[in-house]
């Protein structure tokens, strides 16, 4: 392998988006600086929570490069990369790995819906023409086709594929990948209401949406399950339930994105076909972020988001 990977905390960071629709890169400094400040080990820009699908090549570049500049070598830089045309998503792929990222989130193809044959050819065009770690990216919900066992096993054996991103919502697939593939092919639950079940059945990490909003407390979990401390995770688990349940209440992700702009974090933009949530649900949310103390004083900066920040980074 070129390089590793962590095991722990790897955070798909939002991409927050000015008042006037530009990348807001002072907003993108302010969210890693709290990661950075919380520990965790990797960074992962454009994601599906960092709106991916609506943010230009060039655009990705440069949010890829001021996330590399900001972090400094304190943590892993992941870009997530990929689409339904393999030759798209390999040049993706050596953009990213040009301008000198850690490891890249190679995601499974959507909509074609590929044969497992296909998806293996995918995945491995890209893995021998890019030389830096990647992780296989495995949501059937968002893409149509499930990533089997069998397929990833096969996958294991390429020397630049060093783990999967399971968001499959399935615990006996977690279960079964964690039992059949080797002890060092990194496994991270992409479900956050799976994180400690994952966890404990002998999983790696975690890629975590909710540790937007409180990553200490995440990688306080993960790093418990890690140190054999189950019952001090289990409680951390079980305090993060409503949270985790509130990411989640409308589609990834508007929710996040909305707190971190209710906590005066970033502003409340989105790219359409993403817009703000509904009432009925902010109502919800917004009681569940008081429960959780995230909104307290720093709320009233909400309003005071400079409005310098723009869509170019220098």
């Amino acid at each position: 392998m070129i390089q590793t990977l962590p095991q722990g905390t790897y955070v798909p960071i939002v991409t927050p988006f000015s008042e006037q629709g530009g990348v807001d890169y002072s907003g993108l400094h302010t969210l890693i600086d709290r990661l950075l400040i919380a520990n965790v080990e990797a960074i992962v820009v454009m994601g599906t929570t960092g709106e991916s699908p609506t943010v230009k090549q060039h655009e990705v570049s440069e949010v890829v490069k001021c996330t590399i500049d900001r972090v400094d070598g304190r943590a892993a830089v992941l870009s997530g990369i990929g689409g339904n045309d393999t030759r798209a998503s390999l040049q993706q792929a050596q953009v990213a790995a040009n301008l000198g990222v850690d490891g890249l989130l190679v995601v499974c193809p959507y909509y074609s819906k590929p044969t497992q044959q296909g998806l293996y050819e995918h995945f491995k065009s890209i893995a021998e023409e890019v030389p830096v770690p990647q992780l296989v990216y495995n949501i059937a919900g968002r893409t149509g086709v499930n990533i089997e066992t069998d397929t990833l096993l096969r996958l294991a054996k390429i020397q630049t594929i060093a783990g999967v991103k399971e968001s499959s919502d399935n615990i006996d697939q977690i279960s079964d990948v964690l039992q059949r593939l080797p002890e060092d092919f990194l496994v991270l639950s992409g479900c956050d209401h799976l994180n400690f079940s994952s966890l404990c059945l002998g999983g790696h990490g975690v890629i975590s949406t909710v540790a937007n909003l409180v990553p200490v407390k995440v990688k306080a979990m993960v790093d418990a399950v890690h140190n054999n401390e189950l019952r001090a995770a289990r409680q951390l688990h079980f305090e993060l339930q409503q949270l985790v349940s509130g990411c989640f209440i409308e589609t990834n992700p508007i929710p996040v994105k909305t707190a971190l702009a209710m906590m005066g974090e970033i502003h409340e933009v989105f790219r359409l076909p993403l817009c703000p949530m509904e009432s009925a649900n902010r109502s919800r949310w917004e009681t569940t972020l008081e429960y959780y103390n995230l909104l307290g004083p720093h709320e009233q900066n909400n309003n005071k988001l400079s409005d310098e920040r723009t869509g170019q980074y220098t």
